[in-house]
């Protein structure tokens, strides 16, 4: 029984579907493929490199479901399995009202695709513990953190990769992890190992959110939504599936930010104090307060109103940096001021999705400081006991300490840190 091919038949008038291998029969390998009328760019692999993995008939399908159309058409490719469970995770009880709606919303289509096991898991402490609290901690001390990164890292593939492992190692079937994410999980063909690459969109690409994930993790997790752009996933879950999902807008912003908030520094001050300081030119001159450096990113137009009278200031400043010391923050006039464009960085806090070995051996790697970025070729990498110092081609604009920096060569993901300084 073809069972996801089944899922995909209806796609066959307005996409084009290569194949490198006979289709398998529950997962079929191909390339990446794209609605004749689209004109989005996309992320070629690799001819003959890559095998999508392919869960057993019997295997267990975990499918991690948020309500929203990704995930909602994740769990209608491997309705048909018989032993799919829905999965919806909890993790922020602050929104009770939100969370109530996207669980029942879950709970709906699992009713509409047959998928009788629908189960609702909490780590709300956990996500508290190892997400929460080290993000309120490094914006009060003046980085700009990537949260979502630190939830994949530690509670969506850490404690519920736990939780999957205790719950289904004892069965004697192999399981699976099942996300929404824009990315692809696939084995190297040479190699055997597992690879984290490039979902085929290129706008929509969420290797960057990935990057921080166990590497021990990447055998265990199926990522179907990366071989698709947005536009087939509302096509599938619309006309293919039929559900109610298809039309739900895309998810923005944090979970745990109320939409009732004006901005996410009125969030922020809601769990940490203010701390006033300066706000100075390079040459010293105290132009303002700010209420706490959080309060500000490098790259953002400032605050402060300059004598526009004087030609000496006329113009739109921009906080170039920051003093964590002094609690100052510095600004410079004009946009692309050369002061804020810098060239080298050194990452700490470093995880590995391939061998760091390797990593340090390879040519032509690529760095990248945004999930949306244009990758940046990498001159050298200097390795220093727990720290790489990575230098660039070319300067970049806004690099902030406390963002993620990735290391990609190609399409795959090798790892990447967080960014302690810039230079």
């Amino acid at each position: 029984m073809m069972l996801l091919r089944r899922s995909l038949r209806g796609l066959s008038r307005s996409c084009r579907i290569y194949t490198t291998t006979t289709p398998q029969p529950y997962y079929p390998v191909h390339k990446p493929y794209t609605p004749t009328t689209t004109t989005e760019p996309i992320n070629i692999l690799p001819e003959n490199t890559y095998t999508q993995p392919t869960p057993k008939p019997d295997d267990h399908i975990i499918v991690a479901m948020s309500s929203g159309v990704d995930s909602s058409v994740c769990a209608a490719l491997y309705k048909d399995y018989p032993n799919v469970h829905g999965l919806y995770m909890a993790n922020w009880s602050q929104s009770a009202t939100c969370t109530e709606r996207d669980w029942k919303d879950v709970q709906r289509v699992c009713q509409d695709l047959g998928i009788s096991s629908c189960e609702r898991v909490n780590f709300e402490h956990e996500y508290w513990q190892d997400v929460f609290m080290p993000m309120i901690e490094k914006y009060e001390k003046g980085l700009t953190p990537n949260p979502d990164i630190g939830c994949n890292k530690f509670v969506k593939f850490g404690k519920l990769i736990d939780y999957l492992h205790k719950k289904y190692d004892g069965t004697g079937k192999d399981w699976w992890l099942v996300t929404g994410h824009y990315a692809r999980i696939m084995k190297h063909n040479e190699t055997g190992e597992y690879h984290l690459l490039r979902g085929l969109s290129q706008r929509k690409d969420q290797s960057y959110y990935l990057s921080s994930i166990p590497q021990s993790s990447l055998s265990k997790i199926l990522l179907p939504i990366g071989h698709y752009i947005k536009p087939q996933i509302r096509e599938l879950a619309h006309d293919q599936f039929k559900l109610h999902t298809a039309t739900k807008p895309d998810s923005q912003g944090l979970c745990f930010v109320n939409p009732q908030q004006s901005n996410f520094r009125e969030f922020l001050n809601d769990y940490i104090p203010e701390n006033p300081g300066d706000i100075i030119t390079e040459d010293g001159k105290v132009w303002g307060q700010h209420k706490g450096l959080w309060h500000a990113t490098i790259g953002q137009k400032s605050s402060v109103c300059m004598p526009q009278a004087d030609p000496q200031y006329q113009g739109i400043w921009f906080v170039s940096d920051k003093n964590y010391e002094k609690n100052q923050i510095i600004i410079v006039k004009g946009h692309d001021n050369p002061k804020l464009f810098k060239q080298t960085v050194e990452l700490t806090q470093l995880e590995w999705l391939h061998p760091k070995e390797k990593v340090l051996c390879l040519q032509s790697l690529q760095f990248q400081y945004h999930s949306l970025s244009k990758s940046i070729p990498v001159t050298r990498i200097i390795e220093s006991q727990d720290r790489l110092t990575v230098e660039l081609e070319t300067p970049v604009r806004a690099l902030a300490p406390g963002q993620a920096g990735v290391l990609y060569k190609g399409n795959q993901v090798l790892g990447g840190g967080m960014i302690n300084r810039t230079m």
